[in-house]
């Protein structure tokens, strides 16, 4: 069974560098049209999914409502698929949290994986509800499923599965609206 996942189309806070993390924002409208092409784009590559799970935030919902739409394949909203909190550090850029969170920022990116930034979760944290997420998910299917998620989500799982340091997390980094297909078998 494949999972194919989907990182969310682009927000004005993509644009700008931001830090998301559990705030809600919106696509813009490159995100909308990229969403509708990657609809597009899963339906010429002959992608055979029976269901579209997604992460409750604005972002990602909207990403998957649109492939929904274009698909004609439900979407269901599962709570633990959502991106990491990254608490007084979300709205700001990462040039900011260095200079106004000094020692908190030395400290997290040592070791990000266990270490969470002030009021956040640790991407430990994270990647475990995630997993208990997955593992919902891939009992329940039989058939591809489709994942609408978040970037440190998709790269987390990419350093869990292949046993990489999370701080080379960046090496799996994903566009918006772009795929990364993985095998369920990967999933322990």
């Amino acid at each position: 069974m494949k999972l194919i996942f989907i990182r969310h189309g682009k927000t004005d806070w993509n644009v700008q560098g931001r830090i998301q993390g559990s705030h809600d924002i919106e696509l813009n409208e490159i995100g909308i049209n990229q969403a509708m092409e990657l609809s597009n784009k899963l339906k010429s590559l002959n992608y055979n999914f029976k269901k579209i799970y997604t992460s409750p935030q604005k972002r990602a919902l909207k990403t998957a409502k649109i492939i929904s739409e274009i698909s004609n394949v439900p979407y269901i909203i599962v709570e633990d698929l959502k991106e990491i909190n990254m608490g007084k550090w979300e709205g700001l850029v990462w040039k900011e949290v260095e200079n106004k969170y000094p020692m908190e920022y030395k400290e997290w990116k040592g070791n990000r994986r266990f270490n969470p930034p002030p009021n956040g979760e640790s991407y430990e944290d994270m990647i475990q509800r995630f997993i208990r997420a997955l593992h919902k998910i891939i009992n329940e299917n039989t058939d591809d499923v489709v994942i609408v998620t978040h970037s440190a989500v998709i790269m987390c799982l990419q350093c869990y599965i292949t046993n990489t340091s999370f701080n080379k997390m960046l090496q799996f980094k994903t566009n918006n609206a772009e795929i990364t297909e993985i095998d369920s078998k990967f999933i322990i």
